[in-house]
């Protein structure tokens, strides 16, 4: 397992991830804590066994547990069907998730585990799941061009139109000609036109706005936050919610809030790439030369 310092260091970098490069870390840290653990039981096996010789018929009762979500996860990552299989047959949700809300489903729609898949969706699995960055199964598959899930998950009920917290849909991620035709063939059945499509992504900031004219009327403060999180104008400027941002602006909302890496919105905004949102805090008076901890400028933020 890594050490918390270089946990810590890592915490920028980390940030600063595609939702698959986190995955791949999150692999990776699970295997490191895997191993610590195997290694960790075996030595203090052997040191039990030397210091207590065990009696003839008697037996070693230590045992090291993981949660039900850790178990599922692991097994499904593994692709080992029967254990997955065994698991919820005995009681686990299919819908467990981790600390970033992936499901067994999102990640075997990763990794292309078919009967995993079928096994977590007859067992209940939601479809529509979202992980903390609200990518669904389906995001995973049509990213991934793994054509017989989408096919699969769209049979499921999965929803075409579920937008990410990067603005996209599933078939804004499909970069498989194949798999991306179905998926237009599947909206078009279903009369999703392009005035749907430019609802269902603004309905994000839609509902985020309607939180903030609701704040205002209940005379609460929109520089509101919380001690290691980002203000209402961070996640305005991240997103690109131009709507969103004027009503903050236009109600006193901080430029120069800073988050846990002491990055105000304008940084925010200039990282995600939102030229408009820029445009609009600068014009506001924000500063294009505020330092954040690592000494970053909204300029040297941007992606």
């Amino acid at each position: 397992m890594a050490e918390h310092l270089e946990l810590l260091s890592e915490m920028p970098a980390v940030s600063r991830m595609t939702t698959q490069e986190r995955l791949k870390q999150a692999q990776k840290r699970r295997a490191q804590q895997l191993k610590k653990w195997a290694q960790a039981e075996k030595e203090a096996q052997g040191k039990k066994a030397r210091s207590h010789p065990k009696k003839a018929g008697s037996k070693d009762e230590r045992r090291v547990l993981f949660p039900q979500n850790v178990t599922l996860l692991e097994a499904a990552a593994r692709n080992d069907a029967e254990e997955v299989r065994r698991l919820l047959q005995g009681g686990y949700s299919a819908n467990l998730y981790n600390e970033d809300g992936l499901t067994a489903l999102h990640q075997c729609c990763i990794d292309d585990y078919e009967e995993i898949v079928r096994l977590l969706i007859d067992a209940g699995a939601d479809v529509n799941a979202c992980d903390s960055e609200l990518w669904t199964p389906l995001h995973a598959a049509a990213t991934c061009g793994h054509l017989h899930l989408v096919e699969l998950l769209i049979k499921s009920n999965a929803a075409l139109l579920a937008v990410n917290s990067d603005g996209n849909m599933p078939y804004d991620l499909c970069e498989d000609d194949v798999t991306l035709d179905h998926i237009e063939t599947a909206m078009a059945e279903q009369g999703i036109t392009q005035e749907k499509i430019e609802e269902a992504r603004a309905a994000t900031e839609m509902r985020m706005v309607s939180d903030i004219r609701q704040l205002r009327e209940s005379g609460s403060e929109v520089n509101c936050q919380d001690p290691s999180g980002p203000s209402l104008l961070h996640i305005a400027a991240a997103n690109g919610y131009v709507r969103a941002a004027e009503l903050l602006l236009e109600h006193k909302a901080s430029l120069t809030a800073r988050d846990s890496d002491g990055w105000e919105p304008l940084h925010a905004a200039a990282c995600w790439g939102q030229i408009q949102l820029v445009e609009l805090l600068v014009a506001h008076g924000a500063d294009l030369n505020s330092k954040s901890l690592l000494d970053e400028t909204p300029l040297g933020a941007e992606m």
